[in-house]
C-alpha cells in the first residue's frame, strides 16, 4: 500500500498538543488516559478507517479502463477470395492521455492527506475532551476533600460547644446549629459524589471502556507561576486551518486531472477472424485467418462538461478560501476569549487564597477568645462558611485555569 507523506512541519504541529498535555497533567495519568482514548474511541477508529480508505484510493487511481473483449458468429457467412468468414473475435484497451495516471494519483494523494489532517483534528479534539473531563473530575474530588475537612472542623467546634454548654458559656441551640451545618455539608458531599459518578461515566465513554471503571486523578493541582503565552500568529499552523490548505490543493489537482481527461483517449486492439478453406480450390492463402491490429481515438468533442467542472473548481477554491478566513476569525475570537478566562481564573484563585488565609486568621482569633470564654458560635459558623466558600472557589478557579490552558494549547500548538 502506498504511504501518504505529510509535510514534516505539519506533522510536528499536529503532535505538539499531545506534548503539552504531558506538561500540564502533573504526571502521566492524564497522558495515558488520552492515549487509551485515542486507541479505543470508536469515533477515532471510524475517522482512521476513512483515512485508510482514502489511502487505498491512491492504488485505485493507477488502473486502466476495463479491457473490452467481444466475440461474434456469422450466421450468414461472408465469402471472401480465401474462404468463408466463420466468426469475429475482438479485444480493445483504451489508454488515458499522457500524464493522466500521475494526475489521478496526485489528486487521490491530496484527498488522503486532507483526511489525515481530519484524523489529527479528531484526535486533538478527543484529547481536549478527555483533558477537560479529567480536570472536572479533579474539581469534584477536591471539593469533596474540602467538605471532609470542614465536616471534621465542625466536629471540633461541636465538641467545643458541648464543653461551653457545660460551663454555661453556650446554649444547646449553638450545638444544634453546628449539627445542622454538618448535616448540610454531608448532603453537599453526597451530591458531589453523585456528580463524580456521572462525570466518571462520561469520562469512561470517551475511553470506550466500562462506564463504572474507576478513574484516578491527581491529588492536588497548583497554578504555575509562569504565565502561558500564546500568539495569534500560531493559529496559522492550526490543523483546522491546514485542512483548508489541503482541500484547496485537492481542488487544484482535481482541475489538473480534469484538463487531462479533456484530452483524447487512445485505444489499441486486435480483431481475429477465422476463415474456412475453400474445398473446391487449391491456392496460396486458402483458408488463411484474418488478423487485424486496430488503433482508435476517443475525442471529447462535446466538452461542455469539462468546462463546467473547471468553473466549479474555481468556485470551490473561492469557497474554501472564504471558509478558511471565517474559521481563522472564529479561532482568533476563541483564543482571545480563552485567554481572558484564563487570566480571570488566575485572578480569582489568588483572591480566594488571600481570603482563605484571612478567614483562617479570623478562626484563630475566635479560638483564642474561646480560651477566655467569650466565643460566639454564630461567628464560628460564619467563618466556617467563608472558609468553605473560599476553598470551593479556589478549586473551581484551578479547574477553570487548567481547562482554559488545554484550550489555549489546542488553539495555538
Amino acid at each position: 500500500m502506498k504511504t501518504i507523506k505529510i509535510n514534516m512541519t505539519n506533522r510536528f504541529v499536529l503532535i505538539l498538543f499531545a506534548c503539552f498535555l504531558s506538561q500540564v497533567s502533573s504526571g502521566q495519568d492524564l497522558e495515558s488516559y488520552i492515549q487509551e482514548a485515542q486507541q479505543n474511541n470508536p469515533d477515532i477508529q471510524a475517522v482512521e478507517l476513512r483515512y485508510n480508505i482514502s489511502e487505498e484510493k491512491v492504488n485505485e487511481s493507477n488502473t486502466l479502463p476495463n479491457t473490452e473483449v467481444s466475440a461474434g458468429y456469422f450466421i450468414s457467412e461472408p465469402e471472401t477470395r480465401t474462404g468463408a468468414q466463420k466468426a469475429r473475435f475482438s479485444v480493445k484497451q483504451m489508454i488515458p492521455w499522457f500524464g493522466t495516471f500521475s494526475a489521478r494519483e496526485e489528486y487521490a494523494t491530496s484527498m488522503a492527506e486532507a483526511d489525515y489532517v481530519k484524523l489529527a483534528i479528531s484526535k486533538r479534539k478527543l484529547a481536549l475532551s478527555v483533558s477537560e473531563t479529567y480536570y472536572q473530575l479533579y474539581a469534584l474530588q477536591a471539593k469533596q476533600n474540602i467538605l471532609d475537612e470542614n465536616i471534621e472542623l465542625l466536629k471540633t467546634y461541636k465538641e467545643l460547644a458541648l464543653t461551653s454548654v457545660e460551663v454555661a458559656n453556650a446554649s444547646a441551640v449553638d450545638v444544634l446549629k453546628l449539627q445542622i451545618r454538618q448535616n448540610e455539608l454531608l448532603q453537599k458531599k453526597e451530591v458531589l459524589r453523585q456528580d463524580f459518578i456521572a462525570k466518571q461515566s462520561a469520562f469512561n465513554t470517551l475511553l470506550n471502556k466500562n462506564k463504572e471503571a474507576s478513574v484516578t486523578v491527581v491529588d492536588s493541582l497548583f497554578l504555575p507561576s509562569k504565565k502561558i503565552t500564546s500568539e495569534v500568529e500560531n493559529l496559522n499552523l492550526h490543523p483546522e486551518l491546514l485542512q483548508y490548505d489541503k482541500l484547496y490543493e485537492s481542488v487544484a489537482f482535481s482541475e489538473e486531472l480534469n484538463q487531462k481527461e479533456l484530452q483524447p483517449n487512445l485505444g489499441v486492439g486486435l480483431d481475429y477472424i477465422p476463415v474456412a478453406e475453400r474445398p473446391d480450390m487449391n491456392f496460396t492463402d486458402n483458408g488463411k485467418d484474418i488478423v487485424m491490429p486496430m488503433v482508435s481515438v476517443s475525442i471529447p468533442i462535446f466538452n461542455s462538461k469539462y468546462k463546467s467542472i473547471s468553473k466549479q473548481n474555481k468556485l470551490k477554491q473561492q469557497e474554501i478560501t472564504a471558509q478558511k478566513a471565517e474559521k481563522k476569525n472564529k479561532l482568533e475570537n476563541a483564543l482571545k476569549a480563552t485567554q481572558s478566562r484564563l487570566e480571570t481564573a488566575r485572578i480569582t484563585y489568588n483572591t480566594q487564597l488571600k481570603n482563605l488565609q484571612q478567614a483562617k486568621d479570623a478562626e484563630e482569633i475566635l479560638l483564642k477568645n474561646y480560651e477566655t470564654g467569650t466565643i460566639d458560635f454564630n461567628d464560628v459558623l460564619d467563618i466556617q462558611e467563608l472558609q468553605l466558600k473560599f476553598g470551593i472557589n479556589s478549586i473551581e478557579a484551578i479547574k477553570e485555569y487548567y481547562v482554559q490552558s488545554v484550550n489555549i494549547n489546542y488553539l495555538t500548538n
